[in-house]
């Protein structure tokens, strides 16, 4: 029923389908047998299903549960993987290598299915930059924030935007964009704290990052509001582009436009903000 309802959810890119740690070792061949029912159900009503792309995060890479888990997943209806816990580019190569056997079995497109990489150490942090260039089926990396509070011994309770996560997290977004691929923000894990939630995912955007994961389709809307580009926004960058423009023109390299000056990077910065309004628009 759950997954049913996510996969009607509009408001959101994709769904991440649980194996691993939300769900208890009894449960995980009872998962397995719903997501691949799932998978299958949208996959017979081929391109009349419109709904978010669909991801299976898989247990840990190199355990025997794992095997288990590609085994029932990578079908006709699969979009991706999430992989967790990646310390290493080791890893998301023996993913790829099964994925590469089971694509053609399975009646895939060759290299259809995407990763997208959980980063939840500092080992893995330190690796990042390798391991999103270690497949060009990945296509991104989200940070995993509450397994790597646990390895630095981090309060339990998250306070002040995670302060103390800035570090982390701005190295994570650095690696993710310095190899083109898209950085992904972790949970924010108080549902009662919608605030708190809206000033994190806020913050978010501002360090670099490009998206954001939830637990709760309450949490949805906001996120969306953060990542998304205000009218305020929209109308300033047009503004910036219009004035270059019309220097370019004049045969001028760059201008002083509202008490700022304004040369190319930050104008292809302002074409980028309206390339993405455009895009969410559609």
């Amino acid at each position: 029923k759950m997954i049913d309802k996510s996969f009607g959810l509009t408001n959101v890119d994709a769904v991440m389908l649980d194996i691993e740690d939300g769900v208890a070792p009894a449960e995980k061949e009872t998962a397995r047998l719903e997501i691949g029912a799932a998978l299958d159900r949208v996959a017979q009503r081929g391109a009349v299903a419109r709904t978010p792309a669909r991801y299976v995060r898989i247990n840990e890479v190199g355990h025997q549960r794992m095997y288990a888990d590609l085994t029932a997943v990578v079908r006709p209806g699969l979009d991706g993987l999430v992989l967790p816990k990646v310390d290493s580019p080791e890893q998301v190569e023996e993913v790829e290598m099964v994925l590469d056997r089971t694509e053609p079995d399975k009646g895939i497109a060759r290299r259809a299915i995407q990763l997208l990489v959980a980063i939840e150490s500092p080992r893995g942090l330190f690796q990042a930059q390798a391991i999103a260039a270690a497949s060009t089926r990945v296509m991104g990396l989200i940070f995993g924030a509450e397994d790597f509070g646990k390895e630095m011994g981090l309060p339990l309770r998250r306070e002040g935007e995670a302060r103390d996560l800035i570090y982390a997290r701005s190295a994570f977004v650095c690696a993710a964009a310095s190899k083109n691929v898209q950085a992904v923000e972790g949970v924010w894990p108080d549902l009662n704290d919608m605030e708190g939630l809206k000033t994190f995912a806020l913050q978010s955007r501002r360090l670099g990052f490009t998206g954001m994961s939830s637990s709760h389709p309450s949490q949805i809307d906001a996120i969306n509001a953060a990542f998304s580009p205000s009218a305020e926004e929209i109308e300033y960058c047009k503004k910036v582009v219009q004035a270059f423009d019309e220097a370019r023109g004049r045969g001028e390299g760059s201008i002083a436009f509202g008490g700022q000056l304004i040369d190319l990077p930050i104008v292809e910065r302002a074409r980028r903000t309206l390339a993405l309004a455009a895009s969410l628009r559609s």
